[in-house]
């Protein structure tokens, strides 16, 4: 079975510092930590209002980090200038409203197609590898194709909220066939969004999601255990999870 790869997302511990100011936790210290554990990428999103990650850690992730950058950003000019700016590995764009906790549900790329090819086009012109954040939607993916998209991000927020069996059961078909159809059209596929160590196991036997991007999930296990710890058991199960279908 394919080496899938582990991208952790560091907004949550900009989100300690910045709930008393100062400089600590260090969102780049965290990611050197989870690069030694075994992350194979960083996932950070500068939101606009900077509610955590912030302009100054984007720039000292670039210029330090040594694996790759996923970039998460709205598609908007601001974003995007800043984009073309450092040049990370990949810029996601995912949808973003002010209200919210957290990024709720993917992109309507059906919706949007018009506006998110420019996006998608200025980030590839300067060789950054393009991802959209979509639901397990047939209909989104084969736009996201369309607008030419390198990536599909699928959300699996739904399937991890799920108390029902059942209906935990309909949304990981729904991933899973959402995946192989990625596949089908060209599309590399990952998927992230609220996976945690009970919830990771079916989602990283998929053979067609070659990344996980995991965070929240991460930070909060960090203040039990550590975050090199959390990392280190989420890389393992993911990892036992790919061989037991092998």
């Amino acid at each position: 079975m394919k080496y899938q790869r582990l991208g952790v997302n560091i907004d949550h511990v900009a989100t300690i510092r910045n709930a008393r100011g100062g400089v600590h936790p260090d969102p780049l210290r965290a990611a050197r930590i989870a690069e030694a554990a075994g992350a194979d990428g960083i996932t950070a999103h500068l939101r606009e209002d900077r509610r955590h990650i912030s302009d100054s850690d984007i720039t000292r992730l670039v210029e330090e980090l040594t694996i790759p950058l996923n970039f998460e950003m709205a598609a908007t000019e601001e974003m995007l200038e800043i984009a073309l700016a450092h040049k990370p590995h990949a810029g996601c764009l995912v949808p973003e409203k002010r209200a919210e906790r957290t990024t709720e549900g993917g992109l309507d790329v059906a919706g949007g197609h018009n506006t998110l090819r420019y996006y998608v086009e200025s980030l590839k012109d300067a060789d950054i590898r393009v991802s959209l954040f979509i639901e397990a939607d047939p209909r989104q993916i084969e736009s996201a194709q369309k607008v030419g998209a390198d990536i599909v991000e699928i959300h699996t927020g739904a399937f991890c909220d799920a108390e029902d069996p059942h209906a935990r059961q309909s949304e990981f078909e729904r991933i899973q066939k959402a995946a192989a159809l990625a596949e089908d059209m060209g599309l590399e596929c990952h998927a992230g969004h609220g996976l945690t160590f009970g919830t990771v196991t079916p989602i990283a036997a998929i053979p067609t999601i070659v990344e996980l991007n995991i965070g929240h999930f991460l930070v909060g296990e960090a203040i039990f255990t550590s975050f090199e710890t959390a990392i280190g058991k989420m890389r393992r199960l993911m990892d036992e999870a790919r061989q037991a279908v092998a």
